[in-house]
Parts: C-alpha cells; sequence; structure tokens
C-alpha cells in the first residue's frame, strides 16, 4: 500500500537537482514486454518524461535476466517476499524454474536504485517481476485465476531495501507526485489509488 505521507514530503526538485525516479522500462514506452511490446501506452507515467525537473531512470528486470521476447511466468506458493525467503519459485508457463535468475534480476535492479540514489520507483502493476500492488496466485492463464495482495520479486527486494514503491495505477499517489513536479498542476482530488478502487475492495472484501 502507497505511503502517502513519504510522497507528501518529497523534495520540490529544481532543473539542476531533479527527483530521481526508477521505473519499470516498459512503462516508459521500451518494448521490454515479454511479447516484445511495451504492453500499451501509460500516459500517468509518460508525462513524467517531459519534465526537467526529473531523473528517470529505467529498467526492465525481466529483460535482464532472461531477454526479450521469453516466457512468462508467475510466482507458485507465495509472494515476492516469499521467493526471496526461498518459501515460493518463479516458474515460466512450460514449467522452467526461473526463481534464480529473478532474485538476480531484482539484486540489479536494487543495485540500479542505490546507484542512481531513486527517491522513488514506479513500477508495472501484476507484473511477473514489478507488480507491487496485485499478484497473481500462480499461473495468471488458468481458467480459475486468483489474484493476491502484494508484490513480486523486484519489487519486494526494493520494499526491503528501504525504497518507496508505487505502480502505475496508483493514481492518487500520482497527483501528489505531479504537485511535486509541476506547481502549476491542477491536482485531481477524485483521483484514487489502486486499493481504493470498488474492484479492490469487492474482490478482497474490504
Amino acid at each position: 500500500m502507497t505511503d502517502i505521507a513519504y510522497l507528501k514530503k518529497l523534495r520540490i526538485p529544481t532543473e539542476e537537482n531533479p527527483l530521481r525516479i526508477l521505473v519499470s522500462a516498459c512503462l516508459a514506452g521500451i518494448t521490454c514486454g515479454y511479447d516484445g511490446t511495451a504492453y500499451g501506452e501509460y500516459p500517468s507515467v509518460l508525462k513524467l518524461l517531459k519534465y526537467k525537473t526529473v531523473k528517470i531512470v529505467k529498467f526492465c528486470p525481466e529483460e535482464f535476466s532472461f531477454g526479450t521476447p521469453r516466457e512468462m511466468c508467475d510466482i507458485y506458493g507465495g509472494t515476492g517476499l516469499d521467493v526471496l525467503n526461498g518459501k515460493a519459485k518463479v516458474l515460466t508457463e512450460s514449467g522452467v524454474d526461473w526463481t534464480e535468475g529473478m532474485i538476480k534480476a531484482s539484486e540489479k535492479m536494487m543495485e540500479v536504485a542505490k546507484i542512481n540514489d531513486v527517491e522513488l520507483a514506479i513500477m508495472m502493476d501484476i507484473s511477473a517481476a514489478c507488480g507491487s500492488q496485485i499478484i497473481y496466485e500462480g499461473n495468471r492463464f488458468s481458467e480459475n485465476k486468483k489474484y493476491q495482495i502484494g508484490t513480486r520479486v523486484c519489487a519486494a527486494q526494493l520494499i526491503k531495501a528501504g525504497f518507496k514503491v508505487i505502480s502505475q495505477r496508483d493514481y492518487a499517489s500520482l497527483e501528489i507526485l505531479y504537485s511535486k513536479i509541476d506547481q502549476s498542476h491542477n491536482s485531481n482530488v477524485d483521483a484514487l489509488d489502486h486499493h481504493e478502487t470498488d474492484w479492490y475492495k469487492k474482490y478482497f472484501k474490504q
């Protein structure tokens, strides 16, 4: 869940000292998705590329370990944190164990975050590596696919290291971010983070 208090305390960036943000590369339009696409366009993140007061660091952990295109993979037996703790596995559609490669990808993403001293990460929700709010329980292509609250391996690694992570669907959080970057931004007071949506509350019976 988003740390709104942290976002509100973010400094006001300048062109000389821009806000350093790590993003899942696909959200920035890089064609590094498992199928060789960027999974479509994400205006909520793409607009950040226009600001001189922001330094965007793009990284795709799955491409780092497995290349593009590649098989789709999911976590079996828990969440990303469980994978890091040796209690769950990452398997591809065909059953290949990618656990070790995904952990290495998460370590590389954390290294990139540390080298660039990032102040926030915006990651693709539900992504096999970067999901930070909602993830699948096992195979996403199952007829009876299920969702769970939790993080994937790379998001878990960043959070474990103390980095703050939001998803491209946390619109209320993004509104706070826009207002920090652009003092003339007109905030949408009706924007919701994903955990505040009707779908989320109904699915998880909250």
